[in-house]
């Protein structure tokens, strides 16, 4: 067993586990069962370093540990059609693929949509690779895969080199992506390895560029571990971009995000999409910034940034596709671009709306 595993199977997987190291009460505790019922629990002793226990509203805390949340119907707009077209994948827009592998994650983030994918063990998932790599190979509009989860480097390295043999030879792919959040919540997946991992990246990155989309949200996961993990994928041979989430009580102020989005750039991480937050199914988590207020934050907060920071786009994962938030029209209008559309006649279409101060998600 590689060092990483024996790291995560130390991990707190219950609230039980968190109640004396967070000061958890029995009351407190008591309150927070039925959402241990309903979304499981991880922690790795890494991440619970990151957290200041003593504070309510610590900002690492906020995203990971279940709060006095109140369950409450879903509005079905905010959520995705994630109804998949092909078995083992989505295939949303026209050139990408979107791959589950697995449904393992770091921290089970309480912001997290994809808490509600039927659960899918890896071996299961494998069995799936001949046929995704079949159906891209004859769809010649694909040019890029999203191996993600659950989390992308969850699986084993030898499940992981499963995915590139079936898709980093098919012409029509120029490039591979895998979607983490280990470099923030779990750099030691990376670093205590033993370097099998970072060989198996370096030698698919001579035939297939490799991208690693990871997913910092606060400045304060942004280690000394954390950047050792990048430098050592940097090293080899993959690019490396961020996606972030706004969320209430983490970053939702122009000076966080901005000292977050600097921070990734020193640290080799290009910054590339911030995502508008949706409503967890099943429970009101209070996370979510209104959308006026969130254009307001970004617009501030890249005031302050200049070059490679300040690449970042403000967007919303929507049924249209992925909208950007782009500002303010003279008319006090909001202004929004369709960045990615799931069908060809709405790409980079420009329209306006009038938002509402509490309003969070388009209709």
């Amino acid at each position: 067993m590689k060092r990483w595993q024996t790291l995560l199977d130390e991990s707190y997987r219950s609230l039980s586990d968190l109640q004396e190291p967070l000061g958890v009460s029995e009351e407190t505790y008591a309150e927070l069962a039925p959402f241990e019922e309903r979304y499981p629990v991880l922690i790795t002793p890494y991440y619970l370093r990151l957290m200041n226990r003593l504070d309510p509203e610590d900002p690492i805390k906020r995203m990971v540990v279940p709060d006095l949340s109140v369950p409450a119907a879903i509005d079905a707009e905010t959520q995705e059609n994630t109804e998949a077209t092909i078995q083992g994948g989505q295939h949303k827009y026209q050139q990408s693929v979107l791959i589950i592998s697995n449904d393992a994650t770091m921290s089970y983030a309480r912001h997290c949509y994809r808490r509600d994918f039927a659960h899918l063990d890896e071996d299961e998932a494998a069995l799936r690779i001949p046929k995704l790599a079949e159906y891209i190979g004859d769809h010649p509009e694909i040019d890029n895969i999203s191996i993600s989860g659950g989390d992308a480097f969850l699986n084993t390295n030898e499940r992981i080199g499963e995915y590139l043999k079936a898709f980093a030879f098919l012409p029509n792919v120029d490039y591979i992506r895998f979607t983490t959040s280990v470099p923030a919540t779990f750099p030691q997946r990376i670093t205590e390895d033993d370097g099998d991992l970072l060989a198996l990246l370096s030698r698919y990155a001579k035939a297939k560029a490799i991208i690693v989309v990871t997913q910092f949200n606060h400045p304060r996961e942004i280690t000394d571990e954390a950047y050792t993990a990048v430098r050592l994928l940097r090293e080899a041979g993959c690019t490396i971009r961020n996606e972030s989430v706004l969320l209430r009580g983490v970053n939702d102020s122009p000076e966080t995000l901005s000292e977050l989005m600097r921070g990734l750039v020193s640290i080799g991480v290009v910054p590339y999409y911030l995502y508008q937050c949706r409503v967890p199914v099943g429970f009101e988590d209070h996370l979510q910034v209104p959308l006026a207020e969130g254009m307001r934050i970004v617009g501030e907060a890249k005031a302050k940034m200049s070059g490679m920071a300040n690449s970042f786009r403000y967007i919303m994962s929507h049924r249209l596709g992925k909208v950007q938030m782009v500002g303010f029209a003279d008319d006090g209008k909001a202004v929004f671009k369709v960045h990615a559309a799931r069908r060809a006649e709405d790409q980079g279409r420009i329209f306006t709306a009038e938002l509402t101060d509490d309003q969070v998600w388009l209709d």
